[in-house]
């Protein structure tokens, strides 16, 4: 796979998986982007046009499908946890092959799902810290001046991991590959938690929440790295992810924040539900999380 031309399909193409297609076509690989027909007569034909501050503005063409037909270097999963099993529809194990399965994911219980269908050892979860919309079908808002990729996969041959990441490299993302699958995992998971269930929880930008509701976010953030620390037998320091939250831009709203003001699903299992489930599991004390987790379901989220 090493300095050519990759085939990557992406199941999902909207603001995070839109921005990658976009990259990667330009940069002169093949990508297949699955989604449903309107989205894909739409891709077909116009491409993808992305807008951002860092890569410039440009229109990529891309090959489009409602279901992947042939095998792939890699398929990125780039939609919401809450549609995933009625996604995966559109990736049969058999169509891919030897393919990489590259979730974008929030969360850390996907993997072990995507693990029963495809080949365990071809499953390579990503972490992405992109702030990317979606504003129409095929036209996508890269609003960070960052787009950074960690790349992962317990069992997953090394040469693939670093191919890729290479070729999203070049193409735009600064990726890198870490070793840990599980440690990637959770600390996405310990930084997105806090946020995502307070500025939802309250309605409130982050600014808001670290000012109006600083002692809850306080707790949030020591029960989050409690429970990572428990699973992952690594360190994590609640100071430095409070001083994180400090840095970003006082109007930085989560994704989930977002979905509940539009009306959508959240990802409120996904995110609260796996870190209380994991919790359970290692014994760790989560009042905090439990009692958001609670009020948001209650509030028919």
């Amino acid at each position: 796979m090493a300095h050519e031309e990759l085939t990557v399909a992406v199941l999902g193409p909207g603001g995070t998986g839109g921005l990658l297609a976009g990259l990667l076509a330009r940069a002169g690989h093949r990508v297949i982007c699955l989604a449903g027909e309107d989205t894909a007569a739409t891709l077909r034909t116009a491409g993808i046009q992305v807008r951002s501050g860092t890569f410039g503005d440009f229109t990529a063409s891309v090959e489009a499908d409602t279901e992947l037909r042939e095998p792939v270097d890699a398929c990125v999963i780039a939609v919401k946890h809450t549609s995933l099993d009625a996604a995966l529809d559109r990736v049969p194990p058999a169509a891919l092959g030897d393919g990489l399965v590259v979730p974008l994911l929030n969360g850390v219980e996907h993997p072990a799902t995507l693990r029963a269908r495809y080949r365990p050892d071809r499953v390579a979860p990503a972490v992405i810290r992109v702030e990317s919309t979606r504003v129409a079908p095929g036209v996508i808002e890269h609003g960070s001046p960052f787009a950074e990729v960690d790349l992962t996969g317990d069992g997953v041959p090394r040469e693939r991991l670093d191919a890729l990441a290479e070729a999203l490299t070049a193409a735009g993302p600064t990726t890198r590959v870490l070793d840990d699958e599980s440690a990637a995992l959770w600390a996405k998971m310990s930084f997105l938690a806090p946020l995502a269930l307070l500025t939802t929880r309250y309605g409130l930008p982050l600014g808001d929440v670290r000012t109006r509701h600083r002692e809850e976010l306080t707790a949030l953030v020591d029960e989050t790295a409690a429970v990572s620390s428990a699973v992952t037998g690594g360190p994590a320091d609640p100071a430095q992810a409070l001083a994180r939250y400090d840095g970003f831009p006082p109007q930085t709203r989560s994704s989930m924040q977002r979905d509940a003001e539009a009306g959508r699903p959240l990802e409120l299992d996904a995110i609260g539900g796996a870190l209380l489930r994991a919790a359970e599991r290692h014994g760790v004390k989560t009042p905090v999380a439990a009692r958001l987790v609670r009020e948001l379901g209650d509030a028919g989220h």
